[in-house]
């Protein structure tokens, strides 16, 4: 029985797949930057379970994507910052005296 339930809790659940592919997509195309702790939460059970069950070359290959999904997530935060502020330095200032 204990056998059978250790079997049963490390199976990749498509839960596991579409709770990671939604934090996701909150992070990357809405730019909710609050679910990033719910992806990396969701994208770890998924890595973990799946390293139990994929060779080495398939695990790195898995990571390599995940890494590249990671670096697009980043250059899009850096020039949406970068955006923010130009347009604050290109405003004007009002002084105190106005």
């Amino acid at each position: 029985m204990d056998n059978q339930l250790e079997k049963q809790i490390d199976k990749i659940l498509p839960e596991d797949i579409s709770r990671t592919l939604e934090s996701a997509y909150h992070v990357v195309f809405q730019g909710d930057y609050d679910h990033v702790d719910d992806l990396l939460k969701h994208g770890g059970t998924l890595i973990r379970k799946a390293a139990q069950r994929f060779t080495s070359t398939q695990m790195i290959l898995g990571i390599a994507a995940i890494a590249a999904v990671a670096v697009v997530v980043v250059s899009r935060a850096a020039a949406s910052d970068d955006e923010g502020e130009a347009t604050d330095a290109s405003e004007p200032k009002l002084s105190k005296a106005e």
